[in-house]
C-alpha cells in the first residue's frame, strides 16, 4: 500500500512558476513509476507527465513540454513537478500517481496511461489566473 500526499498548489499568474510535491509512504517507492495528471474544471483528468521508477525514462504531454519538469529522489521517498511560464489552461487539480513497474528494464518507457496507476493522491490545486 502507498499514500500519496500532494502540496505545493496555489494561485499565480500567467508566466509564473510553481513547484508541486508529492510525498509517498511505503518502503518500495524506488519499484514505483510515478506520474502527474490534472483536472480541469468540466474536463476529464489528463495526463501531465511521468517519470520512471531508475529515472531512465521521463516523457511530458505535448502540451507541458518545455515548461514543466519531473524529478523524484528515491531516497526522500518524493517527486516533484516544476512548472514554469504557467498559462490560464494550466488551471487543474493536479494529482500524482504510483504505478507498481513491470519491467525492470531501466530504460522502459514511463507510463502515459491512467490504468498503469496503482496509487493515487488527493489532488492540490493550481490556478493560473490571466
Amino acid at each position: 500500500q502507498v499514500q500519496l500526499v500532494e502540496s505545493g498548489g496555489g494561485l499565480v499568474q500567467a508566466g509564473g512558476s510553481l513547484r508541486l510535491s508529492c510525498a509517498a509512504s511505503g518502503r518500495t517507492f524506488s519499484t514505483y513509476n510515478m506520474g502527474w495528471f490534472r483536472q480541469a474544471p468540466g474536463k476529464e483528468r489528463e495526463f501531465v507527465g511521468a517519470r520512471t521508477w531508475s529515472g531512465g525514462s521521463t516523457v511530458y504531454a505535448d502540451s507541458v513540454k518545455g515548461r514543466f519538469t519531473i524529478s523524484r529522489d528515491n531516497a526522500k521517498n518524493t517527486v516533484w513537478l516544476q512548472m514554469n511560464s504557467l498559462k490560464a489552461e494550466d488551471t487543474a487539480v493536479y494529482y500524482c500517481a504510483a504505478g507498481q513497474a513491470r519491467s525492470a528494464d531501466v530504460f522502459s518507457l514511463a507510463p502515459r496511461r491512467e490504468g498503469d496507476y496503482d496509487y493515487w493522491g488527493q489532488g492540490t490545486q493550481v490556478t493560473v489566473s490571466s
